[in-house]
């Protein structure tokens, strides 16, 4: 199984592996093997974020040059021209970055523990736990932000520990992690209909626009706590990177290794799942980034398995040229991103399942 970045002893004297480069730090004391197509990928993939970024702070209803652009991130310039970008057009991109890394990291920790395709946090419960928790304290609490994403990520934690009790059975397997998520999925979601139909009319569209998906209006506190997040639990995935790809060989081989597999589970589960409430919390459940993200990562780079860096920036990369779409398909009316996520998620699935249906015919 391909590794993205792999430490190892000094390899001095030992033939590098085709397709890698070997990156040795000052004394030999220890080499790095990165495959080319995988940084080729990533490079590819930071370079498309920082395209959209930029034309994302300045295209709009108020057109801002690009060559305007760096003095008005510093605040240079026109009054105008840094008001739109540093208040308005910066926080939400910025936002979809950040929402789309977590989505990303959280989808592929979800389908190396499953080990399937379809282990998302939207399709096994964990969207849908998070967004019952927010829908909740917005409806029968009326908090603001903090209280909104508390709630969704104690939604998330909760559904994970729901989740894994009830799928644990000699250790968690995949397609009963994905039964019963499923199962949750669909209890939650006619609880968070009822209490919508229990909500006053106002908080209920306000609840239903929310449960869309949108970056609409989204500030510097909608950033500051997406990125917290990211700080606090992406290192922890990150860390449980290489447990997690012995896990996905069995895991009867995970132990044969030394790895605790069920810590390894219930770390990565809980950090995903509050990873994935504090998305959910900036921008609602948008749908299909973190099921499309990992898979699409894996097939560019080639790799036989799922690698958590790629994914986060394939993520951030579906999100923030969505949102550019959102903003842009139907100006001046602007879009929820989840409206354009679910037709790029719904055919990125349509597509998968053609494959794989034509492979098994094969």
């Amino acid at each position: 199984m391909s590794h993205t970045l792999t430490s190892t002893r000094p390899t001095r004297g030992r033939p590098t592996p085709r397709g890698t480069v070997a990156v040795r730090t000052p004394g030999q004391r220890l080499s790095f093997l990165i495959r080319a197509r995988t940084f080729l990928v990533c490079l590819v993939l930071v370079l498309v974020i920082l395209l959209t970024l930029i034309l994302s702070v300045s295209t709009g209803d108020y057109e801002i040059p690009l060559t305007a652009v760096p003095g008005a991130l510093l605040g240079h310039g026109q009054h105008l021209d840094v008001f739109f970008v540093q208040d308005i057009r910066l926080p939400r991109a910025l936002t979809a970055i950040g929402v789309g890394t977590a989505l990303g990291i959280a989808g592929a920790v979800f389908q190396s523990l499953s080990r399937n395709a379809l282990g998302s946090p939207d399709i096994i419960g964990f969207t849908s736990g998070s967004a019952t928790g927010a829908v909740t304290a917005i409806l029968l609490i009326g908090t603001g932000a903090l209280g909104v994403s508390l709630g969704a990520i104690t939604g998330g934690l909760l559904t994970a520990t729901l989740v894994y009790l009830l799928a644990m059975k000699n250790g968690v397997h995949g397609y009963r992690l994905v039964l019963v998520g499923i199962g949750i999925s669909a209890m939650l979601s006619s609880v968070r209909d009822y209490l919508m139909t229990r909500a006053e009319l106002h908080d209920a569209l306000g609840a239903q626009i929310w449960m869309i998906g949108s970056l609409n209006g989204r500030g510097w506190g909608e950033v500051t706590a997406v990125w917290i997040a990211l700080a606090l639990f992406a290192p922890v995935l990150l860390a449980q990177s290489s447990r997690l790809r012995h896990m996905e060989l069995g895991d009867d081989t995970a132990r044969g290794l030394g790895i605790n597999t069920r810590l390894t589970q219930l770390v990565c589960l809980a950090t995903a799942s509050a990873l994935t409430g504090a998305a959910i919390a900036a921008a609602g459940p948008i749908g299909f980034v973190a099921l499309a993200a990992p898979q699409l990562a894996r097939r560019l780079a080639r790799t036989g398995g799922t690698t958590p860096v790629g994914a986060a920036l394939m993520g951030a990369t579906l999100l923030v040229l969505a949102d550019l779409v959102a903003m842009r398909a139907l100006a001046p009316t602007q879009l929820p991103v989840g409206v354009v996520t679910a037709v790029i998620g719904g055919s990125y699935l349509i597509w998968l399942l053609y494959t794989e249906w034509r492979r098994t015919r094969a």
